[in-house]
């Protein structure tokens, strides 16, 4: 039921993504309206999606990549929604939906077969530690995706020719202000998954650390935001320079995540 639904899911991003791409040309608010409308049943099959998948393994369904990929792109979905709800931010939606539409066309080619938790991960710990991570890498992702947003905005004032995606782009103390907030976000919960899941380790396997792939990458990404969100608030790091820095610091995090699960069997090598 849940691999219907995800085709389903799938086809409606590919519809708002298209929509979306328009709407940045055509800077019509009838388009935006109508892109908004798509993602937002595009969401609402996502959930359906992910829900299926959830009584399907009897667990929480982020332990596999193809799991893996659904669930993280649902919460940038539901933050992007979040977002939206409160910001009113419809141009945003031109950069996550392609994102979010990627991530669940790479999760349809994966084998999608219910793996059996090893003994290890069937604690309660796991809904609480994955949900936590994730969500911490859809603001990264937002976050991202703001930079994005942020450069190409700043190239157009530095250009004096105010035409194109200026017009239907946020000013730049917007962007900026949301970009710092969901990194203020994205780090803190990056701290607690990175504790929490000491504490599991300790639960689990007798040891707090175990200097496994996942372990050692979560480390040197939260070393690069804190490196980051440190010379916004010492050395005054906004605009470009952050919006870069963010960028580099999220290829690094969604690298690892996809090298990891690929080469090592699970995000912590142990789903296999």
């Amino acid at each position: 039921m849940s691999h219907f639904f995800l085709y389903i899911t799938a086809a409606l991003y590919a519809i708002a993504t298209v929509i979306y791409t328009a709407y940045l040309f055509t800077r019509k608010d009838g388009t935006v309206i109508v892109a908004r409308n798509i993602f937002l049943a595009a969401f609402a099959s996502h959930t359906v999606t992910f829900i299926s998948r959830w009584f399907e393994a009897g667990r929480t369904p982020a332990t596999s990549l193809h799991e893996s990929l659904t669930f993280f792109s649902w919460l940038v979905a539901l933050l992007y929604v979040a977002i939206l709800l409160k910001y009113k931010q419809k141009a945003l939606g031109a950069f996550v939906t392609p994102f979010v539409l990627f991530l669940l066309i790479t999760a349809s080619f994966l084998p999608r077969e219910i793996i059996p938790l090893p003994p290890v991960l069937e604690s309660f710990w796991l809904p609480v530690h994955v949900a936590l991570a994730f969500l911490g890498n859809a603001f990264f992702a937002v976050a991202f995706f703001l930079g994005i947003m942020y450069v190409i905005q700043e190239r157009y004032l530095k250009s004096r020719k105010l035409r194109g995606l200026y017009f239907v782009l946020p000013s730049l103390d917007m962007i900026d202000e949301l970009n710092y907030k969901c990194l203020q976000y994205g780090f803190a919960l990056l701290t607690i998954v990175i504790i929490t899941g000491a504490v599991w380790s300790e639960h689990a396997l007798g040891s707090f650390w175990l200097w496994r792939p996942r372990q050692i990458w979560s480390l040197i990404t939260w070393f690069l935001y804190a490196a980051l969100l440190h010379g916004r608030i010492t050395s005054g790091w906004r605009g470009k320079k952050a919006a870069i820095l963010s960028g580099v610091a999220f290829i690094v995090l969604l690298g690892s995540f996809i090298l990891i699960n690929l080469v090592a069997g699970g995000a912590h090598g142990l789903s296999r």
